[in-house]
């Protein structure tokens, strides 16, 4: 049994990375964003948290939340997210992945990854670092060539609030885009 240990810092910044089972490509589906949407307005009414950045890709959604002073349940908030979201999804008439015997057993369904990934963000530049990231995912998975381009991410909104400018990480025109290293959160999160 693997010695599996969570990170928690009351009122903590904490980047997520979050999988489909098997890595099923659902996320992007109309439905399923608005279900995430939706999920993540009742969750933080219900559990105060602050989203950072989000990204949402087909098979995974990479994010950052502050959490209130007092608060380190992220578990909670992720536990009841992924529940909502599975009882919705199968409501709509959407198929899940066959399951194990084990998982069948411990009451999984086929729609999520049993864990997920946590990163407690330490200081200013390990929030940029993760910033960055969460943003430049959907380039670096090759499904956009610039991060303003990508529907399902917090970007444009980071863009309003000057926190990047439009262009940045940007393969639009004909100059490659900006090159990032990300190994070091690479090899962390299993990407």
């Amino acid at each position: 049994m693997p010695d599996f240990r969570r990170a928690f810092v009351p009122g903590g910044t904490v980047f997520f990375t979050v999988v489909t089972h098997e890595r099923a490509p659902i996320l992007c589906e109309p439905l399923a964003i608005e279900l995430l949407r939706g999920l993540l307005r009742q969750c933080g009414a219900r559990w105060p948290l602050q989203i950072d950045a989000i990204v949402i890709l087909p098979d995974h959604l990479h994010t950052i939340w502050t959490l209130p002073p007092t608060d380190a349940s992220y578990s909670v908030r992720w536990g009841w997210l992924k529940k909502e979201f599975t009882k919705a999804w199968l409501r709509a008439g959407k198929r899940e992945l066959p399951q194990s015997a084990g998982r069948e057993r411990d009451a999984r369904r086929g729609i999520w990854q049993t864990k997920f990934w946590e990163h407690a963000v330490r200081d200013q530049r390990d929030y940029g670092r993760h910033m960055d990231y969460v943003h430049y995912n959907p380039v670096k998975h090759g499904y956009t060539a610039c991060p303003h381009l990508w529907p399902w991410s917090s970007f444009s909104r980071c863009v309003r609030r000057g926190w990047y400018p439009a262009d940045w990480a940007c393969g639009c025109s004909e100059s490659k885009p900006q090159e990032l290293d990300f190994s070091d959160i690479q090899r962390s999160t299993g990407e």
